[in-house]
């Protein structure tokens, strides 16, 4: 397990909850505290299976070379979720695609490329397995029922959960996060 105290991990319940817009408020609000680095993990269950969205999905799991691949983010300016935290203020943003069974090996190869005292937003599920970091947020989509598998793995371990109910801004969780980040007993704590 990674002890990752300058790490906010925010994981979800279901697609579309709200991850990418509560990191990229996150990253505005820290950017002034120093280096902000994003990333963003897609856990691939297996490679040469149909995707899990269904239909013919968008490439990402099937175009995996190897065990994991780390993508830097360098455009601003489109709608992917990796843009949109470089757009918020990271200054550099990754894309992490690892099989289920490598994601430790491919989160030490990105925190080998970052600044040590770099404050990383994170959206994952899957990565609480193998990271404990400053402050895990987990989102409630309320608009589905079903939870997704790697968010039930991990849901007990949140320091904060959120009922998305898509009425309200995150503005009281970014001072919710700062509470908890001063409070937790951590002598490592980067924030």
């Amino acid at each position: 397990m990674h002890n990752v105290p300058n790490m906010i991990l925010i994981g979800s319940t279901a697609r579309n909850s709200g991850k990418t817009t509560l990191a990229s408020l996150i990253i505005n609000r820290y950017k002034l505290n120093g280096s902000v680095v994003g990333l963003k993990v897609t856990t691939i269950h297996d490679k040469n299976r149909k995707c899990i969205r269904g239909g013919e999905g968008c490439g990402a799991c099937s175009s995996l070379k190897g065990n994991f691949q780390i993508t830097e983010e360098l455009n601003a300016s489109n709608n992917k979720d990796t843009s949109l935290l470089l757009a918020a203020g990271a200054d550099r943003v990754y894309w992490l695609k690892t099989l289920e069974g490598n994601i430790y090996e491919g989160f030490e190869n990105f925190i080998d490329r970052i600044p040590e005292n770099a404050i990383i937003v994170c959206e994952s599920n899957s990565l609480r397995t193998v990271v404990n970091p400053g402050v895990f947020i987990m989102i409630k989509n309320t608009r589905y029922c079903q939870i997704k598998k790697s968010a039930g793995k991990v849901i007990d371990q949140a320091d904060i959960i959120i009922e998305n109910n898509f009425n309200d801004d995150f503005q009281e969780i970014i001072e919710k996060i700062g509470n908890i980040i001063k409070n937790k007993p951590s002598k490592d704590a980067m924030f």
